[in-house]
């Protein structure tokens, strides 16, 4: 039997991943394809403990434990699903992901000035979680970019970035724009992060407009 297609929605906050997601899932199961999804981090699993606390700044700042340490508590979090994940893949059933190492990547890279270094942290992760852990390789990672200035008027009019409770990733505008600028950089870097524009011009693309730029970029690996 095939293999498997394992797909992941990327994006920064306020860039309408979640939405994305959701009507992504529904398309796909209403094409007949078997759809398994996922969403990282498994806030309500004992593997995400690391994350949880991390968020809540029980262990410092994000800037005291710079880019490593953190991606450390994510990768693991992934690795408790990636035995199941095998599994599904293996008997050719779709993965439907709402984020994965591209959020480690962009969230805890943008904490990274130096191109050359945090280049090096990519590596390192993607070394950590594909090789080490075994964690399945996404065959598509689609990212949804949005500038960063349109994605916190959005989070603020939905009251979006508190997500009923503050963590230490709560975004300003400086973190939004560094996080953009890093997904950006994945997509140049790899040739399996694509970039999906959600603006023309100075307009925010509509919902559905979107999504069909992101099931014409899944379609054809799926038929």
């Amino acid at each position: 039997m095939p293999r498997g297609r394992f797909i992941v929605i990327e994006g920064s906050d306020g860039s309408g991943k979640s939405t994305q997601f959701a009507i992504t899932l529904k398309k796909l199961q209403d094409d007949g394809h078997d759809v398994v999804m996922y969403r990282f981090p498994q806030y309500t699993e004992p593997s995400s403990y690391f994350v949880r606390e991390y968020l809540a700044g029980n262990y410092g700042t994000a800037a005291d434990l710079g880019a490593y340490t953190p991606s450390l508590f994510y990768a693991l979090d992934r690795f408790q699903a990636s035995q199941q994940m095998r599994k599904e893949l293996d008997v050719g059933k779709t993965i439907l992901c709402d984020r994965l190492i591209g959020s480690n990547m962009a969230h805890q890279g943008q904490k990274i000035a130096d191109a050359s270094e945090r280049k090096a942290y990519y590596k390192w992760l993607y070394n950590l979680e594909f090789d080490m852990l075994k964690i399945p390789k996404p065959d598509l990672n689609i990212v949804l970019v949005v500038p960063a200035k349109v994605a916190k008027k959005l989070m603020d009019q939905r009251g979006e970035h508190t997500h009923n409770k503050v963590d230490i990733h709560e975004a300003d505008l400086g973190l939004l724009e560094r996080s953009v600028a890093t997904y950006q950089e994945l997509c140049r870097e790899f040739p399996e992060f694509t970039a999906v524009e959600c603006m023309k011009g100075e307009t925010l693309l509509g919902i559905e407009e979107i999504n069909a730029i992101i099931m014409d970029k899944i379609k054809p690996m799926l038929a």
